[in-house]
């Protein structure tokens, strides 16, 4: 089993200790960047916000892309079963 690393992030200025699997290190860190960039684009948007304003909006940003994404997946998974059904049909009639 994986040691578990510190690794040491900051978002919205503030830092934060967090122990994660070597293999998820980088991950993490996109991640981060993400939601800083995100912060980043709130606040040029929405002028005169507080920060836990600007978290939140990226919070439900990046909870609704998860969704999506994830209803996105049921959906391909949904078309690709469709599909191979299709196929066994008409190889069953050749």
């Amino acid at each position: 089993m994986e040691e578990l690393i510190a690794v040491n992030i900051v978002i919205a200025d503030r830092t934060y200790r967090v122990k994660a699997l070597p293999k998820d290190e980088e991950v993490i860190r996109k991640t981060v960047k993400i939601i800083n960039d995100k912060i980043i684009e709130f606040k040029t948007q929405f002028a005169g916000k507080d920060m836990q304003d600007y978290i939140a909006m990226v919070i439900i940003w990046y909870a609704t892309q998860a969704a999506t994404e994830k209803n996105n997946s049921v959906e391909q998974k949904e078309m690709l079963d469709g599909l191979q059904k299709l196929e066994a049909q008409l190889n069953a009639v050749v």
